[in-house]
């Protein structure tokens, strides 16, 4: 296989973005990318797009052909295909670029993902994510991700002692990152005081434990090694991505304190990079709950199963702690357009390794990390990149 790099990086802001089509969004974050790169629209070979349910947000299905519209790419018959593991569809668009330029089919590859989550009434657009849970034995009884998750927090609390206000540490500390960028759907720092005041959306957790419906699309150019330096200077190479899956339904998982299928995704990148957690500078994790955050910080090997909760609350995982987690302000603060969420990982991460992340910048970061999560566990993607 060939190694394979990012050239390029681009991203709209997140939010609630009234003035903007989903045909916008697609278009802004993929021009950027491509102007990042410093190519040109024939200069690319393929085009991956990651989007959970454009279809019951904007009524909009065949995105691919779109993407390829919009960016006035037509001409060129250039291979669009959409990509969808829930919220994890940006990440497996990632992977599935990955894997075209390794493998020597293409050589410059778009990846994308997108979504337009507000044109829909907020009962709406619970009903649409409630489809990438197991929509006969869970969302038909009224089971929501608050509450998959919720069930996942409660047990979490009752085995290892995690507390509320642990949890809340994690939306504190993510916020506060999300005030440093520009991009951040909220830019407002909070307290652990506003988390516990805010409305119970399923208990434990409270609504400033959940992350936001968003609008917003995120995209990445992807070349062989090789072709990479004749672009730029500042080259992110991928190091490994991986991906896992697992039962649909929270109810048949064998562990309800960890996602195994990020555990084994995982485990798997690491091998792969050739590196070990402790190697790691920086991480975007799924943090579409506080709960997620813990989780997931101890399903990567970064603390003990158990100890996440406080190593939040000791500031453990703030930008100037032992391993940064979510300096982009995470699904959290920085918002979570479903299917651009695994893409815009990326573009966090490729900012931190070539030291442009501004005020949220970590100190020397060389090695960085995604995980990106669909569903309640469902599916895992992880991505290892460093700077060379």
């Amino acid at each position: 296989m060939r190694e394979v790099a990012v050239i390029g990086i681009g991203m709209t802001k997140f939010g609630e973005l009234w003035d903007k089509s989903f045909r916008d969004l697609v278009a802004e974050a993929g021009v950027k990318a491509i102007m990042d790169a410093g190519i040109e629209g024939k200069d690319i070979d393929a085009m991956y797009i990651g989007g959970m349910s454009s279809g019951g947000f904007v009524e909009q299905e065949h995105v691919a052909p779109l993407a390829i519209e919009v960016a006035g790419l037509e001409d060129f018959h250039i291979p669009a295909t959409r990509v969808e593991g829930a919220c994890a569809s940006g990440g497996l668009a990632m992977r599935q670029g990955y894997i075209a330029v390794a493998s020597g089919i293409h050589d410059i590859v778009l990846v994308g993902g997108a979504e337009k989550m507000t044109d829909v009434v907020g009962t709406e657009a619970t009903n649409v994510l409630a489809s990438a849970a197991d929509r006969e034995w869970e969302a038909f009884f009224g089971m929501t991700f608050p509450g998959l998750y919720a069930l996942m927090a409660r047990y979490h609390m009752h085995k290892y002692g995690t507390t509320q206000e642990q949890l809340a540490s994690v939306a504190v500390k993510n916020h506060y990152n999300g005030s440093m960028n520009p991009n951040a759907q909220f830019n407002r720092k909070i307290s652990i005081e506003d988390v516990l005041a805010s409305p119970m959306v399923a208990d434990p957790l409270y609504l400033l434990d959940c992350s936001p419906i968003t609008d917003g699309a995120a995209a990445a150019i992807l070349a062989p090694l090789d072709i990479a330096k004749k672009y730029t200077d500042k080259i992110v190479k991928i190091l490994a991505s991986t991906q896992a899956s697992d039962t649909i339904s929270l109810h048949n998982r064998k562990r309800f304190d960890a996602l195994p299928a990020a555990i084994h995704a995982a485990r798997q990148a690491y091998k792969m990079a050739g590196v070990e957690p402790k190697d790691i500078d920086v991480a975007e994790v799924h943090d579409c709950f506080t709960i997620a955050e813990i989780m997931a910080i101890e399903d990567l090997g970064f603390f003990e199963k158990g100890k996440g909760g406080k190593a939040t609350e000791e500031g453990l995982t703030a930008i100037d702690g032992q391993i940064p987690i979510n300096t982009s302000g995470g699904l959290k603060a920085k918002g979570h357009p479903v299917g651009a969420t695994g893409v815009a990982q990326i573009n966090e991460i490729v900012m931190q390794l070539r030291g442009e992340a501004g005020k949220r910048q970590v100190k020397d970061a060389e090695i960085g990390l995604t995980h990106n999560v669909g569903g309640s566990g469902g599916t895992a993607v992880v991505h290892i990149l460093g700077v060379i």
